[in-house]
């Protein structure tokens, strides 16, 4: 586990893990990097590919944006308001062997762009702001309409309550990634949720 970790941080050329809860409050969650693991599952679903734009909310590093830039050669962009650790995403850029765009702000006042068609949320933050966030993403899909997909890795249950009574998302799949760490987690999962394409 800890070999694939640093062999991919290495190949990317970026630094990447361990845990960083200094700015962590009741509504903003602790900075910890999605496992490379999970982030390959991701890649290999095809949900994401050449052409896309994903948006990573709570980007931290930029482990996410770097990784799926390089697999999948989508354009990526990571927004982080904790700025000691934009910093160092940037200080990750400069040395990356994959593109990545970063914007230091906070998700809630983000106004998303009309070309983002992926999101990918690792608990970044608490439901309260998670609805902001996607009364943000609806915002943007009506203003331009296009297929959305958006990916929950390791969901709470308060995250799932509130996604499935959300009327215009759908819930479209899952990617089960339980056998990748020891235990029987049943959060060890991505859900999938699609704002289709309207008529």
């Amino acid at each position: 586990m800890t070999d694939n970790e640093n062999a991919w941080d290495k190949l990317l050329n970026i630094k990447t893990s361990g845990r960083d809860d200094t700015n962590a409050d009741m509504y903003r969650y602790p900075y910890e990097p999605t496992p490379y693991c999970v982030l390959e599952r991701l890649a290999n679903s095809s949900l994401i590919r050449k052409g896309d734009v994903v948006l990573d909310y709570g980007c931290g590093k930029g482990r996410v944006s770097f990784f799926l830039s390089y697999q999948t050669k989508a354009k990526t962009i990571g927004i982080e308001y904790d700025e000691r650790i934009y910093a160092r995403a940037l200080e990750n850029l400069k040395t990356a062997r994959a593109k990545a765009d970063f914007i230091a702000t906070r998700a809630e006042e983000f106004e998303v762009p009309q070309d983002v068609n992926r999101c990918y949320f690792f608990n970044p933050f608490s439901v309260e702001l998670l609805r902001s966030v996607m009364a943000r993403i609806i915002e943007s899909y009506y203003t331009t309409p296009r297929e959305m997909y958006l990916f929950f890795y390791y969901p709470s249950d308060e995250y799932m309550c509130y996604l499935t009574a959300i009327d215009e998302l759908e819930f479209y799949d899952e990617i089960d990634c339980i056998d990748l760490f020891d235990g029987n987690n049943s959060r060890e999962r991505i859900m999938i949720f699609r704002l289709p394409l309207m008529e």
